[in-house]
């Protein structure tokens, strides 16, 4: 699985571009600003349906644009690949699978998976839990082929006890059967993959950062509570807040070295090699479990890494083996070897060299 065209209209600085991309490696340099950290955001958006760099999708629209469109095909081992396509407008989020709308933005990970390692990626470590629920939700989606069906359910459900919270309707209880039933389920499905990733988490985090870091999860409730127990006993907080406060959706992955968390004793260098252990960990198993090649986005990857510590990353990446798109300053750029295709960036439009 790798991306083999992709057409962009209206992101951010880029008016419009087209680019066909081998199945190895792409390089895309130029300056700062010139849009390459854009265009691979724009891949990102193709296989994800949202950016790595926001969360409000709309600053992704250039502006004075009513909108911004992505279009791509991804080419596959077993045929002669899959269209896709998202629009982002100031209303919401659109995407097509193969010429369908889509139902979910989830069928863009089924057709195109498509993972990044960027100089932010330390935040995955450093900031709440948010991102890593992001994480670990994007493997389990490939792993366990229920679990967007069970979050779509569960996340109704919770909606639907929030909104009587916030009434303070005498129906809040009604929900609460549904919530633990699905909740339960979806905290089963991520508890097995982060049973799965273990080994493959020690080995990439040893040869990365040769640090003894845990990685924990933490299923969004007290330990010594069932989830039931964890929502009655909560309640009267809950009428106070509004909001449910136990649940998958607090849920969480502790970053730990020798009992504390890793982002009070780690520096920001070694934070980056530990989520980038995490990312490596993440594709690996994928690759092993499912026969799933990702494509991998590396955005500036020698930032904020010494020698060794750079030579121990690009050697991981290597071992992948899957289609990469590297972005740089230089165009004599070799850090992964010499690229298939390049590509000159400057003030948004795209150049092939």
């Amino acid at each position: 699985m790798s991306l083999r065209e992709i057409t962009l209209s209206n992101l951010r600085c880029i008016e419009h571009a087209e680019l066909h991309l081998p199945p190895g490696l792409t390089l895309v340099y130029g300056g700062n600003g010139s849009g390459k950290t854009s265009l691979l955001e724009g891949m990102f958006v193709l296989g994800r349906g949202r950016s790595f760099r926001t969360r409000n999708s709309e600053r992704l629209i250039s502006r004075g644009q009513a909108h911004m469109r992505v279009t791509g095909q991804v080419r596959s081992e077993h045929d002669e690949g899959v269209r896709l396509g998202v629009e982002v407008t100031r209303t919401g989020t659109a995407a097509r699978v193969a010429g369908q709308s889509a139902e979910t933005l989830a069928e863009l990970s089924h057709a195109f998976a498509v993972q990044v390692i960027e100089p932010g990626i330390h935040r995955l470590v450093e900031e709440g839990g948010y991102r890593r629920r992001r994480w670990l939700d994007w493997a389990v989606f490939h792993v366990e082929p229920r679990f967007v069906d069970l979050w779509v359910r569960y996340t109704r459900v919770l909606r639907q006890r929030n909104a009587a919270l916030k009434t303070q309707a005498p129906t809040v209880g009604v929900w609460d059967n549904d919530l633990v039933k699905v909740g339960e389920e979806i905290t089963a499905a991520r508890q097995r993959l982060m049973d799965r990733l273990q080994p493959y988490w020690q080995a990439a985090v040893t040869s990365l950062s040769g640090l003894e870091v845990e990685l924990q999860y933490l299923r969004g409730w007290s330990q010594e509570r069932t989830l039931a127990e964890a929502l009655i006993e909560l309640r009267p907080s809950d009428e106070l807040r509004r909001q449910t406060q136990a649940g998958p959706h607090r849920a969480d992955v502790a970053v730990r070295l020798h009992g504390r968390a890793a982002r009070e004793v780690l520096s920001r260098g070694q934070q980056k090699l530990v989520a980038v252990a995490m990312t490596v960990a993440q594709l690996r198993l994928l690759q092993d479990a499912l026969q799933i090649t990702p494509t991998l986005l590396l955005d500036d990857p020698s930032a904020e890494l010494d020698g060794e510590r750079l030579q121990r990353f690009i050697d991981e990446v290597a071992r992948l083996r899957c289609q990469l798109v590297v972005t740089s300053l230089h165009p004599e750029s070799r850090l992964f070897g010499t690229p298939e295709s390049t590509f000159c960036m400057d003030a948004g439009r795209v150049q092939p060299i």
